[in-house]
């Protein structure tokens, strides 16, 4: 199994057992507690999906195999490891388990909001696999693809809040 298998393992099995403890502990206040954890994780993965095109944008500017450039691998490697990676998976498990306890699953606002969040997905799985490709000295875009895509995050987080916020069908 690869690295990054186990690495999303580790990350869902922390997320279940800290849900199954805040049930434990805080009992019916769970849901609160759980939308709290949720929102502190979006954060984060917004923080993450906002920052690493703007690493992208100056890695460009940086020469192949300079120490700039190997610094840069560094930072967007552990970016995506350590706070986008975790932070997409306990935003979408609890995410699941909020829309499953509140009954949004019929709910057209929610219909429009999963998608928006797959379509903020697949923008994390290009950014994932950009961060491969900057790794190897691959990167074929000029930092400016990197500053259009760098609104597409922004774009997605905008209609996610107002869909869950005002609810508008």
């Amino acid at each position: 199994m690869s690295t990054p298998a186990i690495r999303a393992i580790v990350a869902l099995i922390i997320t279940v057992v800290a849900f199954a403890a805040v049930s434990v502990v805080a009992g019916s206040a769970a849901y609160d507690w759980l939308k709290a954890l949720h929102v502190i994780a979006i954060i984060s993965w917004m923080a993450a999906m906002l920052y690493l095109p703007r690493l992208f944008i100056y890695h460009c500017d940086a020469e192949k195999g300079s120490k700039q450039s190997e610094t840069f691998k560094v930072m967007e490697g552990r970016l995506l490891r350590l706070i986008m990676n975790p932070a997409m998976i306990v935003a979408w498990v609890l995410g699941l388990w909020l829309a499953w306890q509140a009954g949004f699953w019929m709910s057209g606002w929610f219909h429009a909001k999963l998608l928006a969040v797959i379509a903020l997905s697949a923008c994390h799985g290009y950014f994932s696999a950009s961060v491969r490709a900057f790794a190897e000295d691959r990167n074929t875009k000029p930092a400016s693809h990197w500053r259009l895509v760098n609104e597409v995050p922004t774009v997605l987080m905008i209609l996610i809040v107002v869909l869950v916020v005002v609810k508008p069908f």
